[in-house]
């Protein structure tokens, strides 16, 4: 990379990193660290009656510096949040050679630039709680400037808050919005409290693979990938579901597993490519156990993370204490339409479809001109946690038949603010059953749904050997983040969203500026003032673009003759 291509900025660190080396300092040091202590720790244990933290070691980033002469403030950010660490220059340097202070400190450190420091703590005239450096060491030179925030007044300037920059960039999003790592410490704590749920209970953590011959347990569309060695075609899961009641077969009673499921499918505000879910398997139960066991569940998140059933979401407040409310899906189509669908032929819900004004299409069976009209009309009323169940035999080609409603399911949906959150059957475990229901989905493939269901021979075979009575559960986990941290996007809720590739600037080559008799030399400089193309010379002031060249020479001590005025008129002509 030619330093033209770097900002001034990026050029004085690159400077300073050199300057850093002629003084003996290895700017990345590779020896362990005695990290210590922690700024929050700091904080909530120090006493200054008993100044009893008299020798601490801790690291982090430069967020600030105050420098005043030959003794300075700097804000350092670690793991648990920011302190402020106090330098004085003849306590760094204690002889004659006050170089570590003057040159090292002073000039060549820079915001972002990780350190070590060692020393004690002191409570400020001031009050605040901060650490009188006795001895500090370079652990990393950043040599790109992070976006400095700044705040006056109560007004904040200058926030890195465009999306595609922090999604694109969650690293610097990271070290500069503190209420972004927030989410993720509360992400994870989700996670283990519902495993922690799942474990008291007895129930095995498993995993399964990843890479399917048959992407089956749901209707989506797949990621296709080839297995060179076997030379055969193999899919990303789309969900996990076969494998696990593959296990409830061999004897497990009660399985779970936090998977990454792929659909290539859409992508918005609350669906990426990649998301994580949560599936759980429990042999002798039903979907009427398996909504106390999710309510339960649930629960048990909110009050771990907030100490409290009820969240905000926007400008809403939800309340996840339980029970949650019951709906049949037929109950709520008729609430919010004003059609009762039970009973009703294919052709007769195009009908309905019609009136309602939903879009459809000839590929869709009855189970999907249900889900939209459900998807359309019902869908977002339910904002407190709502169970929708009993859902027509269309729609769920792996559950049980109702007991009482051959025309209906053992099924429930779990709806939070509109949106489904969790998804449960009595599970089919009947085979000549599951086989005609897969046959099904089969001939939906035929008229084009290209989210239909694969047929899993394995599937059907372990089913033959016999499968109990089982229920199961699925839950999103970036979605129940979302809920449970407040946040209505899910790239805000997933470190490292899928995105478009950056946009890359249009250029042209080299040999094209050559061609307008434009040097070589001096092709990058015109980059660097944003002349990328031939054309954007076109009608240039010959002499400002004459002044910026000149002046980008002199300041980057290129040592170019420079060009004839003109020569430029030319350029520009």
């Amino acid at each position: 990379m030619s330093t033209l291509d770097l900002s001034e900025q990026e050029q004085l660190r690159r400077q300073s990193l050199q300057e850093l080396h002629k003084l003996g300092i290895n700017p990345f040091p590779a020896e362990e660290y005695p990290v210590s202590h922690f700024s929050k720790e700091i904080k909530e244990t120090f006493d200054s009656e008993k100044n009893n933290l008299q020798d601490v070691c801790l690291a982090g980033r430069i967020m600030s510096r105050r420098i005043m002469g030959n003794a300075s403030f700097v804000e350092i950010k670690d793991k648990q949040g920011r302190i402020q660490v106090y330098f004085r220059r003849d306590d760094i340097c204690e002889g004659e050679d006050k170089t570590l202070y003057n040159t090292v400190f002073k000039k060549l450190l820079d915001i972002g630039d990780i350190i070590g420091v060692k020393g004690y703590v002191f409570k400020t005239q001031m009050g605040e709680i901060s650490v009188y450096v006795k001895e500090f060491t370079v652990l990393s030179k950043s040599i790109r400037p992070l976006p400095i925030v700044k705040e006056k007044d109560g007004q904040v300037y200058d926030a890195f808050t465009d999306p595609e920059q922090r999604y694109r960039m969650r690293y610097v999003d990271l070290i500069v919005n503190d209420h972004v790592k927030e989410t993720f410490i509360k992400r994870t704590k989700i996670i283990n409290s519902m495993r922690d749920f799942f474990n008291a209970k007895g129930y095995t953590e498993v995993e399964t693979p990843i890479l399917q011959a048959i992407p089956g347990g749901a209707a989506a569309r797949p990621f296709i990938t080839h297995h060179n060695a076997l030379n055969i075609p193999l899919y990303l899961r789309i969900a996990n579901e076969l494998y696990l009641k593959r296990l409830i077969v061999g004897g497990f009673d009660g399985v779970y597993e936090f998977a990454k499921d792929f659909r290539n499918e859409g992508m918005d505000r609350t669906h990426n490519p990649e998301f994580t879910v949560m599936e759980i398997y429990v042999a002798y139960k039903d979907y009427k156990w398996m909504m106390e066991f999710t309510e339960q569940m649930i629960e048990k998140v909110a009050l771990d993370l907030h100490g409290t059933t009820k969240v905000k979401l926007g400008d809403k407040e939800i309340d996840f204490k339980r029970p949650f409310k019951r709906v049949t899906m037929i109950d709520a189509i008729k609430e919010h339409t004003g059609f009762d669908i039970n009973g009703m032929n294919e052709a007769q819900l195009r009908d309905v479809c019609r009136e309602l004004e939903i879009e459809t299409d000839l590929s869709m069976g009855k189970g999907k001109l249900i889900d939209e009209i459900f998807g359309e009309k019902c869908e977002g009323h339910y904002i407190q946690p709502t169970f929708i169940i009993d859902y027509p035999v269309e729609m769920s080609p792996l559950c049980k038949k109702h007991r009482d409603n051959p025309e209906l399911t053992e099924r429930f949906e779990l709806m939070v603010n509109g949106k489904e959150l969790a998804n449960a059957y009595s599970e089919l475990n009947d085979p000549i059953d599951q086989l005609d229901r897969f046959q099904d989905q089969l001939k939906l493939s035929e008229k084009g749904d290209d989210e239909a269901m694969f047929i899993d021979m394995d599937f059907v075979r372990s089913l033959e050997y016999g499968m109990p009575p089982t229920s199961g559960m699925g839950i999103g986990i970036d979605r129940l983040t979302m809920f449970m941290t407040n946040n209505s996007s899910i790239q805000d809720v997933l470190f490292f969203p899928q995105m478009k590739p950056e946009k890359k600037v249009d250029k042209d080559g080299d040999d094209k500026f050559e061609e307008k008799g434009i040097p070589t030399e001096w092709i990058s400089l015109l980059r660097k003032v944003g002349i990328n193309k031939v054309a954007d010379l076109k009608g240039l002031n010959p002499n400002k673009l004459h002044q910026d060249l000149c002046g980008l020479n002199k300041k980057n001590k290129l040592g170019l003759q420079n060009p004839a005025k003109e020569n430029v008129q030319v350029w520009v002509e």
